[in-house]
């Protein structure tokens, strides 16, 4: 009797045992099937290498706009300074005009009228709103609020021009602007452009790029 009853337990080892083989084998099969059907997914690499050059260009355009920007010069009035075809590297986040700076300027905004191509131009900043302007053509000297100008910036002496006044008075939210080429410069002497709202500036010259030979701070 005893061997008897032995003999079924014996059985129903292996029998309890196959259940526990299905479980840890079915799983193992089924990730690596979902692993293969990933890696036969077309067009995958494709969608992520779009996403990505969508992401840079978005930034590019967001950079360019909103913080820097590239603007190339044109024309003498930044002689001996900035000369012609350079390109240089503008600064727009966050800039408030100071007297001193190089900025670069909306023409087309600033003049509204047809009387010169519509393009950026780029001058140097004599005084900001609230301040006064005189120049004497005798000694070629700029005073601002009565003081004198120290430019060594500038190309040469000033001879007189068309334009009579020598006296500005500059408002507040504006800027005036000349040239270091001041004898080839149409700039804020001229009433055709007087003194400028800060909102036509597009920025900051900080860097020249190009050519080569010209490369640093402006």
């Amino acid at each position: 009797m005893d061997e008897y009853n032995d003999l079924p337990q014996s059985r129903e080892e292996p029998e309890s045992a196959a259940p526990d083989q299905e479980e840890k084998t079915g799983p193992l099969w089924k990730e690596e099937d979902e692993e293969q059907e990933e890696e036969r997914r077309p067009g995958a690499g494709l969608f992520e290498w779009v996403q990505m050059l969508l992401g840079c260009v978005m930034a590019a355009v967001v950079l360019f706009n909103c913080v820097a920007r590239l603007t190339r010069v044109d024309g003498q009035s930044m002689d001996n300074t900035l000369r012609d075809g350079e390109i240089m590297l503008i600064w727009s986040l966050g800039y408030t005009p100071k007297q001193g700076d190089i900025v670069v300027l909306n023409k087309t905004n600033v003049l509204l009228s047809d009387w010169v191509e519509p393009q950026a131009i780029v001058k140097r900043v004599i005084a900001t709103g609230g301040q006064t302007v005189d120049v004497d053509y005798d000694t070629s000297t700029v005073y601002v609020d009565g003081q004198p100008l120290d430019e060594p910036y500038i190309k040469e002496e000033m001879y007189h021009p068309p334009y009579q006044q020598t006296h500005w008075e500059v408002p507040e939210g504006s800027i005036f602007v000349m040239g270091d080429n001041r004898n080839n410069s149409t700039d804020s002497r001229d009433d055709r452009l007087g003194p400028i709202d800060t909102g036509y500036v597009l920025g900051k010259a900080v860097l020249a790029l190009w050519p080569v030979s010209r490369f640093g701070p402006v």
